[in-house]
């Protein structure tokens, strides 16, 4: 993926797994998520081993565009109506709680690391945005209600979250990986008694986490059922005013952006895997619109996995398996769950008690609606007979022609043109011949 990270960056490299090895801990995943999880560990005394299907970092974490914030849309008002207030105080207390981690963490680094506000703006909802920012308010976080948005946006409404932050994310990841034991191109097959198996070896371990993106054990757990993928395109721009707080539109594909020294990112979309759309086509129009003078660096898009109540899952895998835990389903928010899921994780894994296990944990009732929806959407797809078919569950794949790529509509899988898995929760890559 060529990102505005990737393009002044040259990440570190590792060997991949050859030949079989114990170790107390396996991270499954080398992303944010599996970077933060292992360094937790790993500062925790826990001796933890990281398998990578690819290059750590290359997957979303590549085209994040890595805000560390606690807003997360209108979720708070959300998470009081079916929740109730103490798991959405929970909720966010961890994630800021997290926020505070990796400020911490990243202020000896050279990772570009910013404090900066958070502002999240409707165009057409005031009363939504004032509703959040009293909410959020009685959860105990000082959130600002105001009525203006930078550069010139509409603004019926916005929530302001002062002290959250913005970094580089790929410097932030290799200094987290430092000292770590892990094993690049070596993608977990399977995972039986408590032992991953790639092409080149294996490793037993007393505890498993997934941290992969999308958990691929589909007989525990019902990911598959639970989550859908979406997803968002972004282009860098030179030449354009970036505004003093990272932004994002309280809309269904809304538009978001923050600055970067002098540049620029601006994205926009929430779409299904092979399904036509025009975010390029709408990002144009709004640089022409309130960036005039901008210029293109680059453009990317980035995909990522949204549960059914807005909320992570983090903890157990399912409850008949213990010593095998899952961290997924961040919903475009990755930077600060990531760190959540590390420091949740770790404290699961040595035995200590967390106040947030609740608040994440896995085994959470499932939204009936949006279960209903994700279910009927995988039946279609799954009675459409064309080919090719994905190996994850066998749904009917859609060509994905300006990317080069097939994509799964029913769980998000994506594969090469030479049938190489791009994106999981397929394992297994297309048999095209």
């Amino acid at each position: 993926m060529d990102t505005i990270w990737t393009r002044e960056f040259s990440e570190k490299s590792y060997p991949p797994l050859i030949g079989e090895m114990e170790r107390e801990a396996l991270v499954i995943g080398g992303g944010m998520a599996g970077i933060l999880i292992a360094r937790e560990l790993t500062d925790a005394g826990v001796r933890c081993a990281v398998l990578e299907a690819n290059r750590i970092g290359s997957g979303v974490t590549a085209g994040t565009t890595a805000v560390v914030s606690a807003q997360h849309a209108t979720l708070y008002q959300d998470m009081v109506k079916s929740f109730g207030t103490e798991m959405a105080r929970g909720y966010l207390n961890a994630n800021l709680e997290a926020v505070h981690a990796i400020a911490e963490r990243a202020k000896s680094l050279d990772c570009d690391y910013e404090e900066r506000p958070s502002l999240m703006w409707s165009a057409a909802d005031g009363a939504k945005m004032r509703r959040e920012a009293q909410t959020v308010q009685e959860l105990g976080f000082p959130a600002v209600f105001t009525d203006t948005a930078p550069l010139g946006i509409a603004c019926a409404g916005a929530v302001v979250f002062p002290g959250m932050g913005q970094f580089h994310p790929l410097k932030f990841l290799r200094a987290m990986a430092e000292g770590l034991e892990i094993y690049e191109y070596s993608a977990v097959r399977k995972v039986k008694n408590m032992t991953a198996s790639t092409d080149g070896g294996s490793v037993r371990a007393r505890h498993i986490i997934f941290a992969c993106h999308f958990p691929f054990m589909d007989r525990r757990g019902l990911y598959f059922m639970k989550m859908h993928q979406c997803r968002e395109s972004v282009i860098a721009v030179e030449n354009a005013p970036a505004p003093d707080v990272s932004m994002v539109e309280n809309a269904q594909a809304g538009f978001f952006l923050r600055g970067y020294g002098d540049r620029l990112l601006v994205g926009c979309g929430n779409h299904l895997p092979g399904e036509e759309n025009d975010d390029f086509a709408r990002l144009e129009r709004f640089l022409q619109k309130h960036l005039p003078g901008a210029k293109e660096i680059c453009r990317w898009v980035n995909q990522d996995c949204f549960t059914l109540d807005g909320v992570p899952y983090i903890g157990p895998y399912s409850p008949a398996t213990p010593r095998i835990f899952v961290a997924t389903g961040f919903n475009a928010w990755g930077m600060s769950t990531s760190m959540v899921a590390a420091r949740l994780l770790t404290a699961l894994v040595t035995g200590s008690a967390s106040p947030y296990a609740r608040v994440f944990s896995p085994a959470r009732k499932m939204a009936a609606g949006p279960l209903a929806q994700n279910a009927g959407r995988s039946a279609v797809n799954l009675l459409t007979p064309t080919l090719p078919r994905c190996t994850h569950l066998g749904c009917a794949l859609k060509q994905n022609e300006s990317a080069g790529t097939w994509d799964c509509p029913c769980h998000g899988s994506r594969f090469n043109k030479d049938g190489s898995v791009i994106t999981g929760p397929a394992v297994k890559p297309l048999k095209l011949k």
